[in-house]
């Protein structure tokens, strides 16, 4: 489960996941979706019943991400937290991002 692993320090140049291997970690991510704008990142929508609900996810999201050294993009909205992940240095998916998408999940 990549929930388990933990985040590896990411080099310029480290490997990008390949195609295979996106959609091995896809299943195990339900309602992630990769979305490329130039640049290959997973996105996912949270729902939540109000704003203090979703701002008390988007710490805890902030909290594990510091722990991990790896620091997704997030969108607060009323309800609604939009979480994007991606590694900047290889402008691209990395195994990292798939382990802190299974851990996003899991603080939902």
């Amino acid at each position: 489960m990549l929930e388990n692993n933990k985040c590896e320090a990411c080099r310029i140049g480290a490997p990008k996941v390949t195609d295979e291997e996106k959609k091995t970690f896809l299943k195990e991510l339900p309602d992630w979706n990769i979305l490329d704008d130039g640049v290959e990142k997973l996105i996912k929508d949270f729902k939540f019943s109000s704003y203090m609900e979703a701002v008390d996810f988007t710490k805890k999201v902030a909290e594990m991400a510091d722990e991990e050294d790896h620091h997704p993009k997030i969108i607060l909205e009323w309800g609604k937290v939009t979480v994007y992940w991606w590694s900047h240095k290889i402008e691209g998916l990395h195994k990292n991002d798939f382990i802190c998408a299974a851990k996003t999940d899991s603080l939902a």
